[in-house]
C-alpha cells in the first residue's frame, strides 16, 4: 500500500474533491471560454457587420470547444506534454458523443483518461507511443461507452430545470438565481455547471440574474472598503475575492444572496429574461461584460431566425436593470440595514 502510495505521490495523482473539483472544473470554464465562448462572440460580431472572416473564426473556434476543454483539465492536473496534447482527441470524442452534455462528458473523461496517462508517462523506453496511446485509447473507450449516457442526464438535468422554470418562473426563478450566483463565488465554476446542464431560456436569464447580483453587488457593498479598485476586480471580474471574508465571517454573504432571490424572479416573471446565447455565459454574469454579451447573441440568433421581430428598448432595459442598476441598489439598502444593526462593519469587506 506504500509503494502504491509513493507512486501516485511521484506522479502527481491526488484524489481530492479540490483538485477534480476546484481545480478541473475551474480550468474547463477557461477552455469553454477560450473556444466556445469566445467563438460565438467573434461569430455573431461577424453576422452583425456582415464580415466574413469572423464569422468563420468563430465557427472554428466554436468547433474546438471538446478539445480545448480537455486541454485546460489537463493543465489544471499538471499533466506532461504527451498526456496534455493526447487529450486533445480525448476531448474531441467525449464531446461529440455526449451531445448536448458533453461538457459533463469531457469533464469526467478527461480526468480520468489524465490520471492513466500519467500513471505511464515516462515508465517505458518508447514513451513517445505508449503514453499518448494510453491516453487516447482510454479517453475513446470511455466516451464510446459513457459519454452518451452522461450527455442524455446532464441534458435530461437542464431539461428539467428550463421546464420548472417555465411552469414555476417565481420560485425557479428565486431557487436557480440563489444557487448558481452562490456556486460564481464559491471556489467553483457557476460557468462549468451551467455549461454542463445546457442552462439557456429562463432558466439561463435567472442564473444570470443571480450571477449578477454576487458580483455586482459585492462591488457595491464593498465600495467603502475597496474603492474604485474593487468595483473593477468584483463587477467585472469575480465575487470570489470575497471568499476570505465570507469564511471570517459568513454574515457578509448574506445581502449578496438575498438581492439574487430578488432579482431571479423579477428577471423570469417581469422582464421574462432568456439567455439563448451559449450556456456557459449563463453562469459569467457581468465576468467581462459575457452574461450581457451571452443575451444579446441569443436577441440576436432568435431575429436571424425569425423567432423575435427584433431587439426592443424593453429588452435593453430589463438586461440594464437585472444586471447592474438593481443588484447594486438593492446589495446597497441591505448592506445599510445590515450595518446599522453592526452585523456588518467598515474593513469586513476589504480585499487582501
Amino acid at each position: 500500500m506504500d509503494t502504491i502510495k509513493s507512486f501516485l505521490r511521484k506522479k502527481d495523482i491526488i484524489f481530492s474533491a479540490h483538485r477534480y473539483g476546484i481545480d478541473a472544473m475551474g480550468a474547463m470554464a477557461q477552455g469553454l471560454f477560450a473556444s466556445l465562448l469566445i467563438g460565438t462572440i467573434i461569430k455573431t460580431l461577424g453576422e452583425q457587420t456582415g464580415i466574413s472572416f469572423l464569422t468563420d473564426a468563430g465557427v472554428f473556434a466554436q468547433g474546438m470547444a471538446g478539445p480545448a476543454m480537455a486541454a485546460s483539465i489537463g493543465y489544471a492536473l499538471h499533466t506532461p506534454p504527451l498526456v496534455l496534447f493526447s487529450l486533445i482527441a480525448v476531448g474531441s470524442a467525449a464531446n461529440s458523443l455526449g451531445g448536448a452534455g458533453g461538457p459533463l462528458a469531457v469533464y469526467f473523461i478527461a480526468i480520468i483518461a489524465a490520471e492513466f496517462g500519467k500513471l505511464v508517462s515516462k515508465e517505458t523506453k518508447v514513451d513517445i507511443i505508449v503514453t499518448p496511446a494510453v491516453t487516447i485509447l482510454v479517453g475513446a473507450a470511455l466516451s464510446m461507452l459513457f459519454a452518451p449516457s452522461i450527455g442524455r442526464a446532464a441534458s435530461s438535468i437542464g431539461n428539467v430545470i428550463m421546464w420548472a422554470t417555465e411552469l414555476q418562473p417565481f420560485l425557479m426563478g428565486i431557487l436557480v438565481s440563489v444557487l448558481v450566483g452562490i456556486a460564481l463565488t464559491l471556489p467553483i465554476s457557476s460557468a462549468a455547471i451551467c455549461a454542463a446542464l445546457g442552462l439557456t431560456g429562463l432558466a439561463g436569464g435567472a442564473a444570470v440574474a443571480g450571477c449578477c447580483a454576487q458580483m455586482i453587488g459585492f462591488a457595491a457593498l464593498s465600495y467603502k472598503d475597496n474603492g474604485v479598485g474593487g468595483i473593477v476586480s468584483q463587477g467585472l471580474g469575480t465575487s470570489m475575492l470575497q471568499m476570505p471574508n465570507i469564511l471570517k465571517k459568513p454574515v457578509v454573504w448574506l445581502p449578496a444572496i438575498i438581492t439574487s432571490a430578488i432579482t431571479g424572479p423579477i428577471a423570469t416573471c417581469v422582464f421574462k429574461l432568456q439567455m439563448n446565447g451559449p450556456a456557459v455565459s449563463s453562469g459569467m454574469g457581468t465576468c467581462g461584460l459575457v452574461g450581457q454579451i451571452g443575451v444579446y447573441t441569443g436577441w440576436a440568433s432568435d431575429v436571424a431566425q425569425g423567432l423575435k421581430s427584433g431587439i426592443t428598448a424593453s429588452d435593453w432595459i430589463g438586461l440594464i436593470l437585472i444586471s447592474f442598476v438593481l443588484p447594486a441598489v438593492l446589495c446597497l439598502l441591505f448592506g445599510l440595514f445590515f450595518r446599522k444593526n453592526g452585523w456588518i462593519k467598515e474593513g469586513d469587506l476589504k480585499l487582501s
